[in-house]
């Protein structure tokens, strides 16, 4: 048995009932026996070498590569009964220099003059769509839902994301409206036809660029002022817009960025115009992302806290009209995902290996519970440069997302192409 591992285990659990087996077949119960419970084993003696060295990035690796086992519950149960926990209070010295070294690279990394976006996207959002079609919604919207009301389905809540956002936006037909990260261009099609305002979506990644020309050409939309392009928004020129909008993309530009994209978005936007933000935020100064995401999922991202955005917003001139902040609602896509997920694992490894199903389920299972546990939240700006674009009661968004619900009842259906 390690007993490095072992002690570092029982600092961890506290709370809840983790049975462990080593890999020299001894048997362990952590925790205090609420909750419920999970069990967890390792198959070789370099598997727990590793966990005890590097957890944060090790335990995830060595699930993926099956040397660490459920073998009651799954991944999401074990993940919720360490989370629960103080991990702060299990912390070691090595553990704790060997964080710092991650912190250090991905700081360093994010400010950096090399471009690597493009890679970045292309990591994630270029794998196969039969993949993405496994889990999301109709519209493969790739960011927290709007659980509201509590209680409707997921394609359902993506509609609401997209009617409440459409709300903020104050659109009027005619307007010029830039969506940074367009994704499979599900927002600008339902801007554009909800309404009648001209979309340019833009996006690094070129397979999501690829469906989303061809779905805005099925619905006859192509002609009608919306168009997406390839396009990173640092190197955009002599463009100006009535209202721009970025679901999701914001965890991808990286802390020592912030300055340029807020100056850059201001720049694009007209002096009355409005600019809508939505994010992943922390309730603190996270300092780098989990080294396992970080260098399996979303390589360059960063999820920040209110105290680094605000700032960066303010040096740039812009005010701040409406700020919104949605708890739980990405616990709650998350979980729809990871139980479609779970549900096309044969699918999910025809498509690619076990290998690969076991870090999409980890990565599933990891972020939902660092909304569960971590406090993670997503946080909604609403900017502008100017005080008398918005209106001072916020009344008006329940108006206009009732407005929108009655559009959605006569609008057609939304189709993607064959994946």
């Amino acid at each position: 048995m390690n007993a490095g591992l072992l002690n570092l285990l029982r600092r961890l659990v506290e709370k809840g009932k983790l049975t462990v087996v080593f890999s020299s077949g001894e048997k362990v119960v952590l925790g205090d026996g609420t909750g419920k419970p999970a069990a967890i084993r390792f198959a070789d003696a370099g598997a727990e070498k590793a966990v005890l060295h590097d957890p944060g990035l090790k335990f995830g690796e060595m699930y993926m590569d099956g040397r660490v086992l459920v073998e009651e519950g799954d991944i999401f149960d074990v993940l919720a009964i360490v989370k629960s926990n103080d991990l702060d209070k299990a912390a070691t010295f090595t553990n704790s220099i060997v964080a710092l070294g991650h912190i250090f690279r991905q700081q360093m990394k994010s400010r950096l003059p090399v471009n690597r976006n493009r890679y970045n996207v292309a990591h994630h959002y270029d794998l196969d769509g039969k993949l993405f079609n496994l889990f999301l919604d109709e519209d493969w919207q790739y960011s927290c839902a709007y659980f509201h009301p509590p209680g409707i389905s997921l394609d359902e809540a993506q509609r609401a994301k997209k009617r409440h956002i459409a709300a903020k936006l104050l659109l009027e037909p005619g307007q010029k409206v830039l969506e940074v990260g367009s994704g499979w261009g599900g927002m600008a099609m339902y801007l554009a036809e909800s309404s009648g305002v001209e979309v340019t979506g833009i996006t690094l990644s070129e397979e999501q660029l690829k469906v989303s020309r061809e779905r805005a050409a099925r619905r006859g939309l192509s002609d009608r002022g919306v168009r997406f392009e390839l396009q990173d928004y640092r190197t955009m020129q002599g463009r100006q817009f009535d209202r721009i909008v970025s679901v999701g993309m914001f965890e991808h530009v990286g802390i020592g960025n912030y300055g340029n994209f807020f100056r850059k978005m201001k720049e694009l936007l007209n002096p009355d115009g409005v600019m809508l933000l939505h994010s992943i935020g922390q309730i603190y100064k996270p300092w780098a992302t989990n080294p396992w995401i970080e260098k399996y999922i979303f390589p360059g991202g960063y999820i920040p806290a209110l105290s680094e955005v605000l700032p960066r917003v303010e040096s740039n001139r812009l005010l701040v009209k409406d700020i919104e902040i949605l708890p739980l609602h990405y616990a709650w896509t998350l979980r729809a995902w990871r139980e479609r997920f779970l549900a096309q694992r044969e699918e999910a490894v025809r498509l690619y290996d076990e290998r690969f199903f076991r870090m999409w389920e980890f990565y599933l299972a990891a972020s939902e519970t660092a909304f569960l546990y971590d406090k993670h939240f997503v946080f909604q700006l609403q900017l502008s440069p100017s005080l008398a674009t918005v209106p001072v009661s916020r009344d008006y968004i329940a108006i206009k997302e009732r407005e929108l619900l009655e559009f959605e009842k006569t609008r057609e259906r939304l189709e993607l192409v064959a994946v």
